[in-house]
């Protein structure tokens, strides 16, 4: 044990927990995924990524309860409450996007809706394994690295979200128009929320190398 850990202990379970928060993320945005491939039975799978939302709450909620009756942390508390808050927005904002098309009444997924999907869950990803290496930082570029990848991915998702917008008001009525608008952008948010993830990341990942 180094002089640090003996000075400051290491409270793991806010560790743990990220990462199970991370892991519902992951799950959920392949939902996410597997749902726009497969454009069947809305309902069941709208359900199913509202449950891995509500676990999200909890995992969160769990994370403000240990922080608020712990007094040495391993990171900042602020790190520690700007983390926990932007993953759960993450699974936020994919939960809100399936509840629109099964509102909205979507008939299908179109092309920007599956790759918009696809960024969110590579993003996902690259997050989770950044947060895995948040326990023990040896090496910060290796957090960087994902980091910058998932702000790839977001500016990806932005030029995306402009093309789908362009085509839209080519080929749908002004209703459709507002609905496919609104889920293309939701999509599309849920990249940003990412990209906040990887910049909260990124900031503990400089503090505490």
């Amino acid at each position: 044990m180094g002089l640090k850990e003996w000075l400051i202990p290491q409270d793991h379970v806010f560790f743990d927990l990220f990462e199970r928060l991370a892991a519902v993320v992951v799950l959920a945005s392949y939902r996410l995924v597997d749902l726009m491939d497969n454009f069947n039975d809305i309902r069941e799978r709208v359900t199913q990524i509202k449950q891995l939302e509500h676990e999200g709450d909890k995992i969160t909620h769990e994370i403000y309860e240990q922080l608020n009756k712990s007094f040495i942390t391993p990171l900042q508390p602020d790190e520690i409450s700007y983390l926990a808050a932007s993953l759960d927005d993450v699974l936020d904002y994919i939960d809100s996007t399936t509840r629109k098309l099964h509102y909205y009444e979507i008939p299908a997924s179109d092309c920007y809706m599956v790759e918009l999907a696809k960024l969110i869950q590579q993003s996902a990803v690259e997050i989770e394994v950044a947060v895995k290496c948040i326990r023990k930082i040896k090496d910060p570029q290796v957090i960087e690295q994902r980091c910058i990848e998932v702000n790839r991915l977001e500016n990806v998702a932005d030029d995306l979200l402009a093309q789908a917008t362009r085509d839209l008001f080519k080929t749908k009525n002004a209703v459709d128009i507002i609905k496919y608008k609104d889920v293309y952008e939701y999509l599309e948010i849920a990249t940003d929320k990412c990209e906040d993830v990887a910049n909260v990341l990124s900031d503990i990942a400089i503090r505490h190398s």
